[in-house]
């Protein structure tokens, strides 16, 4: 039964894992657009994390303009709990980041 319960929980943790990957991925996409913003971006991935998951997990997202290379992008970081006893866990123990070359019109 313990083994279960593990294998259970360690589902849920990459469950939280993936999605927030994925909502921040998309949300550098969104702030990558020409006439976005970052702020774009972070609304964009709060609104994806609270539809998946819960509001409590998108309570710390940010944004920054880097380059990869030479090419420019937006990096979108998304700090949460890392789930370790159910949705219980660490604050901000799980940290992903997803990127999106910056798109321009010339």
């Amino acid at each position: 039964m313990a083994l279960l319960l593990a294998v259970l929980q360690l589902a849920l943790a990459l469950h939280v894992r993936n999605t927030l990957l994925d909502a921040a991925a998309e949300g550098a996409r969104y702030a990558s657009l020409a006439g976005a913003s970052e702020a774009d971006g972070v609304q964009r991935t709060r609104d994806l994390i609270d539809a998946a998951l819960a509001s409590s997990f998108a309570q710390d997202v940010s944004a920054t303009r880097t380059s990869v290379g030479d090419v420019p992008v937006v990096a979108m970081t998304v700090r949460a709990t890392l789930p370790v006893l159910g949705l219980l866990g660490p604050e901000q123990a799980l940290e992903v980041t997803g990127h999106a070359a910056v798109e321009t019109l010339d």
